[in-house]
């Protein structure tokens, strides 16, 4: 028998009374009446309540422990008495007469308490992450991921795929997000890189022959942190197979997703076959590739009003003449809101750092007006077409901004979510998925005004490879795709460009020449000049899903020993300095100066 328990401490029952028991665990806390002393003793698996009458000649021994160390108890179960009963706990209706007690390991006063879930200061959580982690919704969320985690490599095998794993130090790439970079101490003056991801490694897995390949890969990239992103290192569900097209591994995903998604929430899924929305139509009715389809407002396009002589709006019409566009959003019966409502909105704007929303209601006495702040500059014939171009009626707003594409969309798409949320629009008890497909090859870069790639450099044109407009690259598309759910990006995917020639065509048009291509992705581009299937893929971002399924909106709330937002692990005080002596090893010398 192990001498430090027979049972955990969510095994008891009313089955048990009468048995003698050693338990271990923490204390969680204890409760003094007097003559009685009673413990709450916590392990991974449970809670059961302990209890020690003050002639034991242990009592005062445990007057004096505090919460959080480690006790051995020896008793007897006994039956709670009648009324005191706790059936929130599995252990409930039982509880140990404590006859013997062995301190395993005493704790100091506690930086944060354990027991409760209150909240306190992220710096002094990460700092004591051991016992944040200790607190039951956080436990509850670190064995929901590894449950999760489980799951999805258990799909995966059903679905005909193998796990292989790739390496951890390797080249650098020019594309995508900055490197973390380690020094090589044999090949002085040289850099590996920490993979960004394992995109190169899983295609030459292809390559190599292998059909179906799967890792639960970390990730690293020197990226500021946000809610939904931790600095530094992620995991994501890495996919590849070969001979696929798009909906090959839309058929797979969307399979994993439904089954995990149903295993481990009780929310309703809109839709099981994932909506495919294409980038031009999601930024045009969403203003966001990643739109929350729960949300059932849409973004409309009235720019072309602002050009009729009856239109008085002076301000935006001026700003429409410059290259502005006008967009709108439309609340359904809105007209009983009070004037706050609407202003509020406006500043909230302001505050985003645009120049804020204009609005009015549409309201009809024997003619159609507008009620509101701008309302009476337009007639009631540019109503009408407004109310036309964006399905709205009588007892209907309208939110109106104005501005460059770009700058609209993005203040657009955060009102879109923020007006909802405030009319309390969104049905937190489903998830909605969809595909966003049609992504275009090549973008603009807003601040040098040349071509980049939008996406995936490794990516597949649309088209027959003879027919592609290599003059127009902003009208060519690629087999890029993202999966979103609720708002958030789960992954992006493409299907893989697995011709040299071509690769070296679209590098081209980004300023790489062939000698470029050959040392940046020698690796790459020699392994496809040997025979390369085509192929295709996809990486769903592990903590986003665990997120969604734990009701979480803090990427730190599902991650065992996250960084803070400077990137800094305050537990383990990371990063740190090192002597000399590495550095020498290294070939490495600090710039004091810069320092």
């Amino acid at each position: 028998m192990n001498k430090y328990r027979s049972h955990n401490c969510s095994e008891l029952r009313d089955k048990d009374i009468d048995q003698h028991v050693t338990l271990s665990g923490w204390l969680h806390r204890k409760r003094d009446h007097g003559n009685l002393l009673f413990l709450d003793l916590r392990d991974h698996f449970g809670v059961t309540q302990c209890v020690i009458e003050n002639r034991n000649k242990f009592f005062p021994i445990l007057e004096k422990t505090k919460p959080e160390s480690v006790l051995k108890i020896n008793g007897k179960v006994v039956e709670r008495a009648k009324g005191t009963e706790n059936l929130e706990l599995k252990t409930g209706k039982v509880e140990v007469s404590i006859q013997s007690v062995e301190i395993l390991s005493n704790a100091k006063e506690l930086p944060i308490p354990v027991f409760g879930e209150q909240n306190y200061p992220e710096e002094l959580r990460l700092k004591y992450r051991f016992l944040d982690l200790r607190r039951e919704e956080m436990h509850n969320n670190i064995i929901l991921r590894s449950k999760i985690i489980t799951f999805i490599r258990s799909e995966m095998l059903k679905l005909g795929f193998l796990e292989y794993q790739t390496p951890i130090l390797t080249s650098s790439s020019p594309e995508g997000a900055r490197d973390f970079l380690v020094p090589s101490r044999l090949n002085p003056g040289k850099f590996y890189a920490l993979p960004q991801a394992p995109q190169q490694f899983k295609q030459l897995i292809m390559v190599s022959g292998f059909d179906r390949y799967f890792q639960i890969a970390p990730c690293f990239r020197d990226e500021d942190a946000r809610a939904d992103r931790s600095p530094g290192e992620f995991y994501q569900v890495d996919i590849e197979m070969s001979f696929v097209e798009q909906e090959d591994v839309f058929k797979v995903l969307e399979n994993l997703m439904v089954n995990l998604f149903k295993k481990f929430s009780n929310k309703k899924i809109v839709s099981e076959s994932f909506p495919r929305i294409t980038y031009k139509e999601t930024m045009e009715k969403y203003g966001t590739d990643k739109p929350d389809l729960r949300n059932p407002l849409i973004i409309r396009d009235i720019t072309n009003i602002f050009l009729r002589p009856d239109v008085k709006f002076e301000i935006f019409k001026k700003l429409v003449k410059n290259g502005a566009n006008v967009k709108a959003i439309i609340t359904k019966n809105t007209k009983d809101k009070p004037r706050s409502f609407f202003d509020n909105i406006d500043k909230w704007a302001k505050d985003q750092g645009a120049s804020g929303l204009a609005y009015f209601t549409f309201e009809k006495d024997k003619t159609i007006s507008g009620k509101g702040p701008v309302g009476k500059f337009f007639s009631e014939d540019s109503l009408k077409e407004i109310m036309k171009i964006c399905k709205a009626e009588i007892g209907d707003s309208i939110f109106l901004g104005c501005a460059k594409i770009k700058e609209l969309e993005k203040i657009l798409s955060s009102a879109r979510d923020k007006i909802a949320k405030d009319l309390d629009l969104i049905n937190e008890n489903q998830f909605a998925f969809c595909w966003i497909v049609d992504y275009p090859m090549f973008e603009l870069d807003e601040k040098t005004n040349k071509i980049i790639f939008s996406h995936n450099p490794f990516s597949m044109p649309q088209g027959k490879i003879n027919e592609i407009n290599f003059d127009k690259p902003l009208e060519i598309k690629a087999y890029q795709y993202d999966i979103v759910c609720n708002g958030v990006e789960l992954s992006s995917g493409a299907i893989r460009n697995h011709i040299p020639e071509l690769m070296y065509k679209l590098f081209a048009l980004v300023g790489y020449n062939k000698q470029n291509v050959d040392e940046k992705f020698s690796g790459m581009i020699n392994a496809l000049s040997y025979g390369a299937p085509p192929h295709g893929g996809i990486a769903p971002g592990l903590d986003r899903i665990i997120m969604l399924l734990a009701n979480q909106e803090n990427i730190r709330e599902i991650t065992l020993f996250p960084m803070n937002q400077n990137a800094q692990d305050l537990m383990m005080k990371a990063p740190s300095e090192v002597n000399e002596k590495q550095l020498k090893e290294l070939g490495i010398k600090i710039d004091s100066k810069k320092n």
